[in-house]
């Protein structure tokens, strides 16, 4: 009955299991992510002499180097997104909801911290301890080796709603909170007795970080003053205001220059020298999000800073008027993307583009490659004046649609992409990563600030690229120079309304056409008139094309796609499953599939040729854009409201995956998006399971199977040609005997050496070597297997046999008819050892060896001594039978094989 039970719980485990995955795709890693809005946090590594940065992602957080800005690691997936993030010389502490999590060189979880009830957002190390904050103001101290919890402090919300806190140093286990009401309390943690309150300034303490000086801290208020106040004397020494609202950060220069740094909600950081009082520098627009995170290294002229702007800055402060200037720079998108493209034959590299109006390359193998090609601007000269601002009015429209080819990368520009609302498409170079200067735009537009670019294409010689508008026009431009070449229809309008999609075919020989008309136009690329019409039932919702197959794929607003043969000019397949707007799709390498992409926030894979639908699978946010690299080893996704790129690998691509026609009542699973790395488990695994010891497979899985041994071919495979192997090796030249006697020998004092033989005795008559009748001279094998004529332990002989060499074996097999008192018996044991090898069907090659070797010395002896003879006849019948099974499962094979090969 538990037997029945345990099945049936295993058969839904595996179950459930198949259910939460898809059968093509799986999670690898997303690309892209590099910080948020919690604050960036340094640590100092002495075994490295360098400084370590970390950043949060959401459910997990990176390190990076900061003497080349690379990423190190990438800690494990947290079951949350992290709400606040701490660390010291030891460990990195994260917590999420209401656990915190100690790490170790950034992906070993050592230790988990459970006791809130409600999500923390405070963590402060504090020597051997740690400080926990969570929202309803509950202070918990815990031991961080052993996870105790030392102490509990419980604050109102109402009365004291902590906000931040700092250790004072030379504050002897004091912590100093800062509170949503404007007061602050020093607390006195071994004693828990509150030491004394500061009355404050009646707004919400922000910030609070320890000046260089003793006693003195800096206060950050939500109005945009910034208090130095003396903690011993409860005295404000001197106040400062920030004109740019809430002060979020402040950090303090330690190598001797008197400068505080406070960063503001709209992305300035201000400078503040101390001694005058008074503004020293500023950085306008250092971010375009709110200056979270700010850190002066130690005693270094280098300043860190990080936003949710998903961006990590390296400032560094060398110029003569001791204002900073950019040095490096890890940064993605700032605004989710709107396409993705793979770009090149190897598929290491993507082409992004972002609700920023920025242009990247995100590689595939390592972070280090990422690049930024910048912004799209009406004015590049302009725009780079004014700065890195998110305020530029010469900043265009983000980029809808994007089209590149490495034909002509290192001759002129070879991206070229449509921005929203803007008839205007841009042109760019992958290989000087930059935007170019030609802005494609027809004459009669130019008036006409209505017409927006629809759709576009580059050819595959990287010539031209054609261009559809929403006025129904199609033109084509010459990429190079930027000059206008053709357009398509009567008066280059190709359609009435909209045109949906363009499409040139590899040789440049068709140019295909779509518009919300509901008509497919296939031209000649030089002609301008119309060759070939297809009125489909519903509007055109976009085009995708293979080259190699030339199929292309068309989305209709019916929420089906249907496939197009280019070659025969018809419809050849129909899809349909999708329950809203479709937004991408995407074919294999080969053309065997086509994968699709809806805002039903599902995926879909279809297997062209038998028209099925073969996978599908659900993501949390709905997939915008997705692309298939060349390769085949992954599918890159862009999904709403997220930053990152996501990367799924193509499990087909390494192991042989059955792909079977799927049903619409299928449950269709529903996958996470992928994370930074690999997910790893919640919790610290147990000693007890850490423990286990490590499953070996037993010698012999089963007694009705025929087992072979673990050795090398080499101690059994020559084993019956020893001796052609030994005269093979055997030296070309003798060794040489020694010119001179050895020492010892007595000799005659003469001109000649002669030996001294005076003392020799003429031994041969006086004496005889007399030996006892049972006296044995056996060797240690020999005596083992004589001593199996009582004990019948023939595991302990095969056991000795394994560990020697072959030629020891080759030795021992012969010297066992040397002794004539034991010969016979030794003989017959050693045929018993055989039998027993093949009764139990183990170790059968070097059974076989070792028979081939004892026939061969002792065959003759066997022939003549009729007790051998009868015990060799029940050895003929153990082989012959161990023979049958062998050669029958042996001709089954050779029989399927062959008949395969007639298929």
């Amino acid at each position: 009955m538990l037997l029945d039970i345990f099945n049936g719980i295993s058969s839904l485990n595996d179950m459930v299991r198949k259910m939460v995955q898809s059968k093509i795709f799986v999670r690898n890693r997303a690309l892209g992510y590099v910080s948020n809005h919690i604050p960036v946090v340094i640590r100092y590594i002495q075994r490295r002499k360098e400084n370590l940065l970390v950043t949060c992602v959401g459910k997990e957080f990176h390190t990076y180097g900061c003497a080349h800005f690379t990423l190190l690691s990438v800690s494990g997936t947290h079951p949350d997104n992290i709400s606040c993030l701490s660390a010291d010389t030891y460990h990195i502490y994260t917590a999420a909801e209401n656990i915190i999590y100690a790490w170790r060189r950034g992906t070993e979880l050592k230790h988990t911290y459970k006791g809130h009830e409600c999500s923390v957002h405070i963590i402060l190390p504090f020597g051997p301890h740690l400080l926990s904050v969570d929202e309803s103001s509950t202070v918990k101290v815990w031991d961080i080796k052993t996870e105790e919890l030392i102490l509990e402090l419980n604050f109102s919300n109402e009365i004291f709603q902590i906000t931040t806190l700092i250790h004072p140093i030379t504050y002897m286990n004091k912590v100093l909170f800062g509170s949503q009401q404007g007061c602050l309390q020093l607390w006195n943690l071994k004693t828990t007795k509150m030491i004394y309150t500061f009355k404050g300034w009646n707004t919400t303490i922000t910030a609070l970080e320890q000046a260089p000086a003793i006693d003195v801290v800096a206060i950050g208020l939500s109005d945009g003053r910034i208090m130095l106040h003396n903690l011993k004397f409860d005295e404000t020494i001197f106040e400062l205001i920030q004109d740019w609202g809430a002060v979020i950060s402040i950090t303090f220069r330690t190598d001797e220059y008197p400068i505080m740094a406070t960063g503001s909600l709209n992305g300035h950081i201000v400078f503040w020298n101390l001694e005058q009082r008074k503004v020293e520098s500023q950085l306008n627009k250092a971010h375009f999000g709110s200056v979270t995170g700010l850190k002066y290294l130690p005693n270094e002229p280098l300043m860190v800073s990080s936003s949710p702007d998903n961006s990590l800055k390296l400032w560094i402060f060398d110029l003569a008027d001791g204002a900073g200037r950019l040095l490096k720079i890890r940064e993605g998108h700032s605004e989710p993307p709107t396409i993705i493209r793979f770009y090149g034959n190897n598929s290491d590299n993507i082409l992004t583009a972002g609700g920023d109006s920025s242009l990247r390359i995100f590689s595939t193998i390592t972070e280090t490659f990422n690049k930024s090609l910048g912004r799209a601007s009406f004015n590049r000269k302009a725009s780079k004046k004014k700065g890195r601002s998110i305020e530029d009015p010469m900043i265009m429209p983000p980029i809808i649609n994007l089209a590149a080819e490495e034909t002509r990368e290192k001759e002129w520009s070879n991206i070229v992409a449509s921005h929203a609302g803007l008839g205007t498409v841009t042109t760019w170079s992958y290989n000087l990563l930059k935007m170019d200067d030609h802005k494609l735009l027809p004459e009669r537009f130019k008036q006409n600030h209505n017409a927006t670019a629809t759709c576009l294409c580059l050819t595959k010689c990287g010539n031209f690229v054609v261009i559809g508008y929403n006025t129904g026009h199609v033109d084509r431009f010459n990429v190079q120079s930027g000059i206008h070449r053709a357009s398509y229809g009567n008066e280059g309008e190709a359609h009435k309304g909209s045109v949906r999609g363009v499409v040139v075919d590899a040789l440049n020989q068709t140019v295909i056409t779509a518009g919300r008309d509901c008509l497919i136009k296939f031209w000649d690329f030089k002609p301008k008139d119309g060759k070939t019409i297809i009125t489909l039932p519903e509007s055109i919702e976009w085009l995708r094309y293979h080259n190699e197959s030339t199929f292309i794929a068309v989305a209709l607003e019916d929420f089906t796609v249907i496939l197009i043969d280019l070659d025969t000019k018809k419809v050849i397949r129909h899809f349909h499953g999708h329950k809203a707007p479709l937004t991408d799709a995407s074919f294999s390498p080969n053309a065997r599939w086509l994968i699709t992409s809806s805002m039903d926030c599902t995926i879909r894979t279809w297997d062209i040729l038998s028209s099925h639908l073969i996978d599908v699978f659900q993501v949390p946010d709905a997939c915008i854009s997705l692309h298939f690299s060349s390769t085949g080893e992954f599918l890159a996704t862009a999904h709403m409201c997220n930053l990152g790129i996501y990367l799924w690998s193509n499990r087909t691509v390494y192991s042989h995956v059955s792909l079977k026609a799927m049903k619409e009542e299928d449950v269709i699973p529903m996958i996470n998006l992928p994370s930074s790395i690999v997910e790893v488990n919640q919790q610290v695994k147990e000693d007890i399971i850490e423990d286990e010891p490590e499953y070996i497979s037993p010698e012999q899985l089963s007694k009705d199977l025929i087992t072979i041994s673990a050795l090398a071919q080499s101690r059994w495979l020559n084993l019956l040609n020893i001796d052609i192997v030994k005269k093979r090796n055997k030296p070309k030249e003798p060794p040489k005997a020694p010119e001179k006697a050895p020492f010892f020998l007595p000799t005659i004092p003469s001109l000649d050496i002669k030996f001294d033989f005076s003392d020799v005795k003429d031994s041969i008559d006086t004496q005889r070597l007399r030996t006892h009748k049972d006296f044995q001279n056996l060797t240690i094998f020999g005596k083992l297997l004589h001593s199996t004529t009582s004990s019948e332990n023939f595991l302990e002989v095969i056991n000795k046999l394994k560990s020697m060499s072959p030629s020891s074996i080759d030795f021992e097999i012969q010297s066992l008819s040397v002794e004539e008192n034991s010969a016979k018996l030794l003989l017959l044991q050693f045929m018993k050892v055989l039998c027993y090898m093949m009764e139990r069907k183990i170790d059968f090659e070097l059974t076989q060896a070792y028979l081939a070797v004892f026939l061969k010395w002792h065959g003759q002896t066997i022939s003549e001594t009729e007790e051998l003879r009868n015990n060799l006849k029940e050895m003929e019948d153990l082989q012959l039978k161990n023979w049958i099974i062998l050669r029958e499962k042996l001709f089954y094979n050779l029989s399927v094989v062959q008949s395969l090969k007639k298929m």
